[in-house]
Order: C-alpha cells, then sequence, then structure tokens
C-alpha cells in the first residue's frame, strides 16, 4: 500500500509540474491591462512615478523581428535617464510600448549623438559647432531602395538654411544638413522642412518611410527642463498617437541625445510605440543609437554604413 501511494504523489506532482506552462499564461491573462494613455496636456499635472516605470508584473518580451513600416524618431535633449522615466508621459509612453533601460549615447556634447544616429559614427564631432561632413548615411540608404525620408524641425526657415540658428532652431540638432551631399542637393535639402506640414503628410497618407522630428530648443527640454518637454510630448504626440491615420503600420521612438554628464556611460531614456511593438515590454539589453540605426536597416532590408551600425546589436525582444 505504501508504494502505491507514493507512486499516485509522484504521478499528482508531475502532472502538476507539467502544466504549469499552460496555466502561467491563463493566469496572466486574466490580469487587467492597464490604461496608460494620458489626456493630451495632462503630463504636467500627473504625480511622478517614484521610480523606473515598469510593465505591471513580470516584465514581458516579443519576438526578435520588427514589421513596422514607417518610422519616426523624436530627439530629447540632456537628460538622464532616471529623470526622464520619472515623467508622467514619458513613463506613460514607455507603458504602452517598450522601455530599454539600458541605452547609451556615445559621446558629449549633443551635436555627435545625431550624427551618429544618422551615420552610424559620431565621426569625431566633439562641437556643437556647425560642421560639413563627406560620406553616405540613412537617407541614401532609403533613397538606394526606393524609400522616403524627411525631417520635421520646429522653427526650420527652409531653403536649405545652413546657419547655426534661427529664434529656437538650431542646426545641430538636424544631423542631415551636416552633409555636404545633403547641402549640395536641393531635392535632398526639400526632404528637411518645419513641423508644418506633418498634419497635411498624415491626412494625404505622405508620411515618409523614415523621419526624424526635432522639437525646437524649447520644447526638447534643453533650455526648459524634462517636465517641459514632457508636458510638450503629451500635449502634440499624445493625439497622435490615437489617430489611426499616424500610427498605422508607425513605430515611433522617443530618445534624448545624450544624459546630463551625471553617469560615464552617458544612459538616455528610450521607448517605442506601435502596433508592432508588445505593450508593457521591457528589455535590460545593452544598446546604442547605433543598435536603432541598425534595427531600421534590417527592418527596411537597407545593408549598411559600414561603420558602428555593421557590428551593432539590433533591438530585439520586444516585439509582436
Amino acid at each position: 500500500m505504501l508504494k502505491k501511494k507514493s507512486l499516485g504523489a509522484a504521478k499528482t506532482a508531475a502532472a502538476l509540474f507539467l502544466s504549469l506552462p499552460v496555466l502561467l499564461p491563463a493566469l496572466s491573462s486574466r490580469a487587467p491591462a492597464a490604461d496608460w494613455i494620458l489626456p493630451a496636456g495632462a503630463g504636467a499635472a500627473a504625480t511622478p512615478p517614484a521610480s523606473v516605470p515598469k510593465a505591471a508584473g513580470p516584465a514581458r518580451t516579443g519576438g526578435n523581428a520588427p514589421s513596422f513600416k514607417k518610422v519616426m524618431i523624436i530627439i530629447f535633449e540632456n537628460t538622464s535617464y532616471q529623470e526622464a522615466a520619472s515623467q508622467p508621459f514619458f513613463s506613460s509612453f514607455a507603458g504602452q510600448g517598450a522601455l530599454l533601460t539600458d541605452f547609451d549615447a556615445e559621446t558629449h556634447p549633443s551635436q555627435g549623438n545625431y550624427i551618429a544616429l544618422v551615420s552610424g559614427d559620431y565621426q569625431g564631432v566633439t562641437t556643437d559647432k556647425p560642421v560639413n561632413l563627406g560620406g553616405r548615411q540613412i537617407g541614401d540608404l532609403l533613397e538606394a531602395r526606393g524609400l522616403t525620408w524627411k525631417v520635421y524641425a520646429q522653427g526650420y526657415p527652409g531653403g536649405c538654411f545652413l546657419g547655426a540658428r534661427s529664434g529656437n532652431y538650431v542646426r545641430k540638432h538636424v544631423p542631415f544638413l551636416s552633409f555636404t551631399e545633403v547641402q549640395s542637393n536641393p531635392g535632398e535639402c526639400a526632404n528637411i522642412t518645419d513641423d508644418s506640414g506633418l498634419k497635411d503628410d498624415i491626412a494625404s497618407g505622405r508620411l515618409p518611410d523614415f523621419s526624424l522630428f526635432i522639437p525646437d530648443i524649447k520644447n526638447d527640454g534643453h533650455d526648459t527642463g524634462a517636465a517641459y518637454a514632457d508636458n510638450w510630448l503629451s500635449s502634440y504626440f499624445g493625439p497622435l498617437m490615437k489617430d489611426p491615420a499616424f500610427m498605422k503600420d508607425m513605430l515611433l521612438v522617443v530618445t534624448f541625445d545624450e544624459d546630463d554628464k551625471s553617469t560615464a556611460a552617458n544612459r538616455i531614456f528610450t521607448a517605442l510605440y506601435g502596433p508592432s511593438v508588445a505593450q508593457g515590454s521591457v528589455s535590460d539589453a545593452h544598446y546604442t543609437h547605433y543598435s536603432l540605426l541598425r534595427t531600421i536597416e534590417d527592418a527596411y532590408g537597407l545593408g549598411d554604413l559600414g561603420r558602428n551600425d555593421a557590428s551593432a546589436q539590433p533591438i530585439t525582444g520586444i516585439w509582436k
């Protein structure tokens, strides 16, 4: 009798163990989904979380292959990871999409990081003064594949303006203007505009395959701080995130150029949102602007620029 009871207990335990992979997802799927979207303009009034935003419960991870067809990258300024992550709308953006907790910029000051993002190297740029560079950037790869690119830079005066500043617009935050090929080509220069035409591009279905959105130096937090930038993002992009015409096949990326020099690693806040992103996913893998560039190159089948993008680890584990 004792032997039979022991054998029965063992079988029960084994069956319970084998059922765990089935039971756990079913249990977790019953957890209520959090409503992360804040009303437009509500960011400044909300109470910031006490710690880095995480998904409710264990961090979820998605697949390895992104399926977006358009990408827009919004770049903010000079903020530590922790300060950005504690802002209400940056936090909600990450909660709706994916948060990359170990994402580093390449250099100081600002300009080199913008150049790194589009060309795979900061190319020795250690100043914020206008520079003129040869060589290729992602626009060349996109055009070779018949794809389109554009920069929406707030306050940009147009006409391939190469001055260092105009009002709250600064050239150092528009990396394509650092490349002589773009400067000398009216067709490519025409890809750089202010943001006044964004709504028309959305309404007419003419959003480019790749775009940068460059807020002016108040809205990006450079002259104002993270709370101001957070409230601007809520007011400007909060409604667009609910607009199907804008979000169809879109990958929306929020990142920063550099931290506030508080860490040796130059760690910055970066989050991704869109229909191809697993909501609430969190990745602790190490990434850089080169990783973001490589991810876009791979998704569009562009090849690479033969610089740091060629060896960079693409972003994985956050995709549906």
